[in-house]
């Protein structure tokens, strides 16, 4: 999930693959590209809602831009207060069909010239001439139909300056669009995390161009290489790969070695279980590539042997939900934490708050907000209390834990310690809903396979809370995370919070 997308199961063995292993693996992948659920690629512009709500764009614009025009031709003294006039008295004219009809046309020319889609590396001036060849084709075709009719009512003013404003309005709303989805780029937002499989000249030419084209939303990591050579750009050996790839939060493979069937057909395996998109750079490999999608990313050709989906438009309207959540929350919840604050300051020494920090999305540390509940000293003691853990694993707690504070064991009971990480869920740092963000000393006892329940933002909620909160197995809480991230959608995130209130209401925190 936004800048990833949720993971797929992966496991921790990798079969050797043989010839009849091999023919049902590129059947199953090839069944995999023909049924995958349309608009689920890496790029956030490649979805069909995505494409549809661009259409939709770009039809509203001509219709509106068409009706403006008509407007001003036969009324040339508008004020602000007839523009609302426009659409009515467009949809009960004659021209109505005219601006429908080039709509519609504008819209599949569009199609031909792949304007629904923002490739990263296609220049604006590439994207304004696709415009002005779409713009021309569709008014060519209206032309056309307008003669073979023999309809003479259409005035040729307002067919010529309806062109000219759909390829301005179309190329300057593309701008913008292009503006922010760079400037989002630039500032990390959206950025794949790269591992190059192999250090030789293509190798090494492809980090660099990804690293001096920023804009291209590409992070290298490391190499991976057969041999090790001492630069510490190289992270290990292939068969490293999948430790690489979790302890550096690795999204995205580039294959550049040479034509090692057996190497890719392996390295394509094992992608395919840790959630990976794989991309080669190039070959055919035994016919792994017949089919797959050939395109460019800064000049070299890169050929996509599978793409893990990233879900973006539910990812926007999660974290709509997110904004309006927590503005809503901190409403309500605002004078429960007046009150808690007063009772924390005259129940113990300290501040009403505590900022403790936490590891979140792909390893990032951010400073996660509670009521404090625990004495000052609460952090220091915790060392000395590591042996009377009563979870399995790294996450630590304790029932009866002697730091908690009288008031604070009240508000454990029914969470409203909790209640200011809707700050966090407000900055971005967390979301209503996902894995429970662990503290750092937490964090640093990891094994490998529970990175993977960093792939997503952590939440104030999530499945460990409504089904399993007082196991104590830690490894319960990782599978539970992960059954989130692998079957996550909208609606599993609205039934974990309609079963969070009944929890919350048993008061069964600790």
């Amino acid at each position: 999930m936004n800048g990833t997308g949720a993971r797929t199961q992966r496991s921790s063995t990798t079969a050797p693959l043989d010839s009849a292993a091999l023919r049902e693996f590129v059947c199953d992948v090839t069944l995999s590209e023909q049924s995958r659920a349309p608009g689920r690629g890496r790029s956030l512009s490649h979805g069909p809602h995505l494409q549809v709500a661009y259409a939709v764009i770009d039809a509203s614009l001509v219709y509106l831009g068409g009706s403006l025009i008509f407007y001003l031709r036969f009324d040339t003294t508008p004020s602000l207060a007839q523009l609302r006039q426009i659409f009515l008295a467009t949809a009960s004219h004659v021209y109505v069909g005219f601006f429908l009809l080039y709509a519609a046309l504008i819209v599949l020319a569009c199609a031909t010239q792949d304007l629904y889609r923002t490739p990263r590396d296609r220049s604006f001036l590439d994207e304004t001439l696709r415009v002005a060849k779409a713009s021309g084709i569709a008014t060519v075709l209206l032309v056309l139909f307008i003669f073979i009719s023999g309809y003479k009512d259409i005035s040729r003013l307002v067919l010529v300056l309806t062109g000219a404003q759909s390829f301005l309005s179309l190329s300057g709303w593309r701008y913008l669009k292009r503006k922010i989805i760079m400037r989002r780029t630039l500032r990390g937002i959206g950025i794949s995390r790269v591992l190059v499989v192999g250090f030789g000249d293509l190798g090494r030419a492809l980090a660099s161009w990804f690293t001096k084209n920023p804009h291209l939303g590409y992070k290298v990591c490391g190499f991976l290489d057969t041999h090790k050579n001492g630069d510490a750009r190289v992270l290990g050996s292939i068969a490293d790969l999948r430790a690489v790839a979790l302890a550096h939060f690795v999204d995205e493979l580039f294959v550049t070695l040479p034509a090692e069937g057996k190497l890719v057909k392996e390295t394509l395996v094992e992608a395919r279980r840790l959630g990976l998109n794989l991309h080669v750079v190039p070959d055919i490999y035994d016919g792994l590539g017949w089919r797959a999608a050939l395109h460019k990313i800064g000049g070299f050709p890169v050929m996509d042997l599978h793409e893990h989906p990233i879900p973006a438009l539910g990812l926007a309207i999660k974290r709509v939900i997110d904004i309006i959540g927590a503005l809503f929350g901190l409403f309500l919840a605002s004078p429960i934490l007046f009150l808690a604050a007063l009772w924390i300051r005259l129940d113990s020494r300290g501040s009403a708050f505590y900022a403790a920090p936490r590891v979140g999305w792909k390893g990032r540390r951010f400073r996660c907000f509670k009521l404090r509940t625990m004495v000052l000293d609460a952090d220091q003691q915790k060392h000395a209390l590591r042996g009377l853990n009563e979870r399995n694993g790294p996450f630590f707690k304790m029932d009866k834990d002697p730091r908690i504070t009288r008031c604070g064991r009240f508000l454990r009971k029914f969470s409203f310690d909790e209640l200011p990480q809707l700050l966090n869920v407000l900055i971005g740092h967390m979301s209503l809903v996902g894995p429970r963000p662990h503290p750092v000393d937490d964090f640093e006892r990891y094994d490998l396979e529970h990175l993977r329940r960093l792939d997503v933002k952590p939440g104030m909620t999530g499945l460990w809370q409504v089904k399993a909160r007082h196991d104590p197995s830690f490894e319960t809480n990782v599978a539970l995370d992960l059954e989130y991230i692998e079957n996550w959608n909208l609606l599993l995130d609205l039934k974990i919070l309609f079963s969070t209130v009944p929890a919350l209401l048993r008061a069964e925190g600790r």
